[in-house]
C-alpha cells in the first residue's frame, strides 16, 4: 500500500505510539535524573567544604583570639618591667608608678569589652554582688553596700566574677 495520495502529495504522519512517548518520557527523565545527581554531588563537596572551612575559622580563633588582647597588654608588661628595673628605695615613685600602671591595664582592659563593677553606696543585687559580711552601718540604708572587698567584672555585659561586698545590716 502506498502512503502518499496521487498526485505527489506529502506522506502521511501517524501520531507517535505510546511506547515511543514513553521511551522519549524515560529519555527525558534520565536527564534530568542525571543532572540531579550531578548537583547533589556538587552540593555534598560544597557543603564538605563549608565545613572544612568553619573548622579552620574555628581553630584559628581559639589560636589567635586572644591577640589582640595580648598585643594591647603589652604596654602593661613593659610598664612593669621598667619599674622593677628602675629599683630604688623611694616608695612614692613605686606607687606612682604602680598607679600609671593600673590606668594604663584598666584602660587596655576597657578597650577589650571589661568594666569594673565598683558598687558601694548601691543596693545589694546577687546577681551582681556576693556579700561576704553583714556590718552595722547608721549612715546607710539596710541592704546597701557598704565595703567592696573585692571588685567584680563584666565581659560585654557577661559576670566574669561577683564583686565581693559588705552589706549594711538591719538595724
Amino acid at each position: 500500500m502506498n502512503d502518499t495520495l496521487s498526485g505527489g502529495a506529502e506522506p502521511l504522519e501517524y501520531p507517535p505510539s505510546p511506547i515511543d512517548i514513553l521511551e522519549t518520557r524515560i529519555g527525558e527523565l534520565e536527564q534530568m535524573l542525571g543532572a540531579a545527581k550531578d548537583e547533589q554531588i556538587r552540593l555534598i563537596a560544597e557543603m564538605d567544604n563549608q565545613r572544612k572551612r568553619s573548622a579552620r575559622d574555628v581553630d584559628a580563633a581559639r589560636k589567635y583570639g586572644a591577640e589582640r588582647l595580648l598585643t594591647d597588654l603589652l604596654p602593661v608588661i613593659d610598664s612593669l618591667e621598667a619599674g622593677l628595673a628602675q629599683g630604688g628605695e623611694d616608695a612614692t615613685k613605686l606607687r606612682e608608678g604602680m598607679q600609671l600602671t593600673l590606668r594604663v591595664l584598666m584602660k587596655t582592659v576597657e578597650s577589650n569589652g571589661v568594666t569594673a563593677i565598683d558598687p558601694i553606696g548601691q543596693v545589694f543585687n546577687p546577681d551582681l554582688h556576693q556579700a561576704v559580711a553583714t556590718l552595722e552601718a547608721p549612715d546607710s540604708a539596710p541592704g546597701c553596700i557598704v565595703s567592696v572587698f573585692q571588685k567584680g567584672f563584666r565581659l560585654n555585659e557577661r559576670l566574669v566574677r561577683p564583686a565581693m561586698v559588705a552589706v549594711a545590716k538591719d538595724a
